[in-house]
């Protein structure tokens, strides 16, 4: 999920690229906000942290696939004397 911070900060951003906003700069950084989240939420999208941990758990899987294929092919060759 998009950290909320963040798209307040960049709607702030955004709003202060206009030219003169005034007394609706508020209103266009709400909008942009919701515009943000919005397009973001639409996308499939996950925080570094649970990527990390996704990719901490893929390699202990890999690890244990070639763990297992070591033992698969030591099994056959004791099957086969």
């Amino acid at each position: 999920m998009i950290d909320k911070d963040f798209l307040e900060k960049l709607s702030a951003r955004l709003s202060e690229t206009l030219p003169n906003p005034g007394l609706v700069r508020e209103d266009i950084e709400k909008q942009f906000f919701s515009l943000l989240q919005s397009s973001l939420g639409k996308l499939n999208l996950v925080t570094r942290e649970e990527f990390d941990s996704q990719l901490k758990v893929l390699k202990r899987a890999e690890q244990t696939i070639a763990e297992l294929e070591t033992k698969i092919t030591e099994l056959e060759k004791t099957a086969q004397d």
